[in-house]
Formats: C-alpha cells, structure tokens, sequence
C-alpha cells in the first residue's frame, strides 16, 4: 500500500495550509542515500511515497514478464530492462517506478554504461501490475505522467481479474486484453509477442 511519509522538515501548524513553496526539494543524492530497508520509495509532488511490499501473486506477473520479456530484449539486443526499485525522473520532478520497464537502445546511445542514478524520462514501455492497495486515480495519474515524458506504451496488468489494459497514450485503454489474447509489443518492443494466459497461469509442479 502507498503511504506518504510526512515531510520531516515541515514546521506548519494544523491551520496552516501547506504551499507548493513549503514542498522539499528532493536531490538525487537525497533520495539516494534513504535507508530503503526492504521499502521503495517514490517522489510525487515534492511528498516521500512508501510504495510498501507487493504480495507474492504480484511478484510472480512480475517475475514472469521479466523472464519473458527481458530474455527477449536481451537477445534481441533491443535495450534495457528495469525492475520496481528503479526510479526515473520526471520533468516535475517527481520519481516514478513502473513494476517492469524497458528503455530502448536508441534512448541510451552514448552511454557505456548505465548510470549508479536515475534516468531522465519515462522508459519506453511502463508496466503496473495492480495490487489490492492501489487506487484509480494513482495508476491515472501515473500513466499520464508516463507519456507527458516519452513513454509510447503502458501495459496495467490486473491479476485478480486476469486481464490487462494497453494504453497508447494516457486518454484511455487502445484495448483490453483477456487470458485468450497476446501481450504485443508492437513497433516498441518489434516482434515480441506473449500470451496473456502465460501471466496468470496456476501453480502446476
């Protein structure tokens, strides 16, 4: 579940009313150096987000998509994969980490390696997988961020109900995906193309 972390700097007095002014300004080096203790953090809006711990049905989508998915575009030399502890930076500031990212080749040229901080931008694909926690308005407002700074797909892949959500841009869902359809990774990830049902298969050793 998101909690957020109460500004420790803040002096306001229960009828104050707080100001965009009163807002700390996180450097990376701050956000860096917090004691992350089996937590992930991200920023919003100058707030410290405690994004708290995933059940294991979440971390198994996850896991999976990254099997799948990351062996591909590593293969395929596409680009890069990133998991939930990686954070990237958007143009207001804030933090995001997407469960599963992938940044193509062609937003990383130039570098040798990866930086030991965070990317400027959305990766080219964001995937949120939904936890039982999490709320309409905070995956909305993730997914507009996401394409106001360079992603051009977003996957929210919902595991209860087994089915997942395709954004092309934040107005609204391209198409929804159920367990007899394929995941596609269309012109961002060419020639990647996963079933839907192999997410939500069951335990079968």
């Amino acid at each position: 579940m998101a909690t957020l972390i109460q500004n420790p700097r803040s002096n306001l007095t229960e009828n104050q009313v707080e100001t965009p002014a009163d807002k700390k300004i996180w450097t990376d080096a701050e956000f860096m150096a917090l004691n992350r203790d089996g937590h992930r953090y991200e920023i919003v809006n100058g707030e410290l987000i405690d994004m708290g711990n995933s059940g294991a049905k979440h971390g198994y989508v996850c896991s999976i998509l990254m099997i799948f998915l990351g062996g591909y575009v590593h293969i395929q030399k596409l680009g890069a994969m990133f998991d939930s502890s990686t954070a990237f930076k958007m143009k207001s500031g804030n933090k995001r980490s997407p469960d599963v990212s992938f940044m193509a080749k062609e937003r990383l040229q130039g570098l040798d390696e990866l930086p030991d901080g965070f990317l400027e931008g959305a990766p080219d694909l964001a995937v949120e997988i939904l936890s039982p926690s999490n709320t309409v308005a905070e995956i909305h407002d993730k997914i507009v961020e996401y394409f106001e700074n360079g992603a051009r797909l977003v996957w929210v892949i919902h595991p209860k109900e087994q089915y997942v959500l395709v954004y092309r841009s934040s107005q609204e869902p391209d198409r929804l995906l159920k367990s007899v359809n394929s995941l596609d990774g269309e012109e961002i990830v060419p020639g990647f193309t996963l079933p839907v049902a192999e997410l939500f298969q069951k335990l079968a050793f």
